[in-house]
């Protein structure tokens, strides 16, 4: 809920050392709850992201029918109810805060046999939703959204969808999810073409359900009409959650961090990968894969870093992980310059301007662009920001008191439930300074 009272304060110094495991997948964790109630046989899944989020996708699963008991300690059992097995719901379902959610359901449940209106918060209901519903009324789907076409969303029922190829404007996950789940249902063929990579956890998954997905180079395809088959999940952590931690060890001088058991699917190293560009040390060990995700433990040491021009083909690798990035930026000797980002404006706030007028505060030169930023690394000072009710800056504020000279104050910090309960108390253990306050 933006707007609540509970705030982070950072006090300066601190470095981050010793071991930590990070909260498991966000995305690995909503697909698995989608794909479990839909399939045939009960789906065991360890490892789940207990955050609001996740919950909120478990919940809507629980309204349309699906027994799901737990979690219990990331512990989830779903008695699947077959591709057709879904019942019509007795009210509006909210999905509180989660875009993924939002966008990823409009698809599934566009196919069914039955009405659905999704809404959500004050901020998911200014989220954009016609890349994904102008794509899925090409394919037979029927919506009712607001006139700037955000939620609440209507999806009415009983429509027959037909399988297109759909070439991308714009790389998107959600997109290529939401419209791969509605070719489940679609009769003939849905294939995506990617203008460039996204991440693949949907097509994994699907593929661990026993699902035919093809996929060829930037292109991905499948049939409608098969069947679900349950399977077990162990869900790895989330390296969007780790992120925090990387930078925060890169940035810290005396820094020297394990993070264990992180999914490092390709399609979502690219903050390693542009960490790595600015001279950061950090290495990958003891690689193994689980349940079609390559996981490993994941080693930082603190290093100086430098700002560089950030590759686009990285961009769409990392794109929930930029806030973090601009943090390392603004401690990075020279320039950073990222375009290509557009997509970072219609996040859970406008994530350019809101981590531009944050640094400002903190007195780094940051200079937002239409798709980027341009950062000019300097020395942190303190100061009172604000997240905007947007986790991923919130928790990226909070590192960069590691290496800011004074207190670093952020406002609006109750959203960090949505993606990471018990971040404060796991960045205190690895060393950080943070104080939270709910009034």
């Amino acid at each position: 809920m933006s707007g609540s009272t509970m705030k982070f304060t950072t006090r300066p110094g601190g470095q981050l050392t010793g071991q930590i495991r990070v909260t498991g997948d966000k995305s690995i964790s909503h697909r698995s709850i989608m794909l479990g109630a839909l399939a045939d046989g009960v789906t065991i899944v360890e490892g789940f992201l207990e955050g609001e989020d996740n919950l909120a996708t478990l919940n809507a699963f629980r309204a349309l029918g699906v027994q799901i008991d737990g979690p219990v300690n990331g512990r989830v059992e779903i008695q699947g109810v077959g591709i057709d097995g879904l019942q019509a719901p007795s009210a509006d379902i909210n999905l509180g805060n989660s875009g993924t959610s939002m966008r990823l359901l409009t698809g599934l449940f566009a196919a069914q046999r039955f009405d659905t209106t999704l809404t959500g918060d004050k901020s998911l209901v200014t989220r954009p939703m016609r890349r994904v519903t102008d794509p899925l009324t090409k394919m037979g789907a029927s919506f009712t959204t607001t006139d700037s076409g955000t939620p609440p969303v209507k999806i009415h029922g009983q429509q027959r969808l037909c399988g297109i190829d759909y070439d991308m404007p714009v790389a998107s996950a959600q997109v290529k999810s939401s419209l791969l789940l509605a070719g489940l249902y679609a009769n003939g063929q849905t294939c995506v073409i990617e203008p460039a990579p996204t991440r693949d956890h949907t097509e994994r998954m699907l593929k661990g359900f026993g699902y035919d997905v093809q996929v060829s180079g930037s292109k991905v395809c499948l049939l409608g009409g098969g069947r679900l088959t349950a399977t077990n999940i162990d869900v790895p952590g989330d390296i969007s959650s780790a992120t925090f931690f990387i930078v925060g060890a890169c940035i810290a001088k005396g820094s020297q961090l394990t993070i264990k058991h992180v999914g490092i699917n390709p399609t979502r190293v690219g903050v390693i990968n542009i960490l790595r560009l600015m001279g950061a040390d950090i290495t990958v060990e003891n690689e193994i894969e689980v349940g079609g995700e390559p996981v490993a433990d994941i080693y930082v040491k603190y290093a100086k870093l430098r700002g560089i021009n950030i590759p686009e083909d990285q961009v769409p690798l990392a794109i929930d992980e930029f806030p973090a990035i601009f943090v390392a930026a603004a401690c990075a000797e020279g320039q950073t310059i990222l375009t290509g980002a557009k997509e970072l404006r219609v996040k859970e706030s406008d994530r350019i301007q809101a981590m531009a007028d944050g640094l400002s505060t903190l007195g780094i030169d940051a200079q937002p662009t239409d798709d980027g930023i341009i950062l000019q690394g300097g020395q942190l000072g303190g100061g009172v920001v604000n997240s905007y009710g947007d986790h991923r800056i919130a928790m990226s504020f909070a590192m960069a008191g590691l290496c800011a000279d004074n207190e670093i104050e952020i406002l609006d910090c109750e959203n960090v439930n949505t993606s990471f309960p018990g971040f404060a108390a796991l960045a205190n253990q690895a060393g950080l300074k943070l104080n939270v306050k709910d009034n």
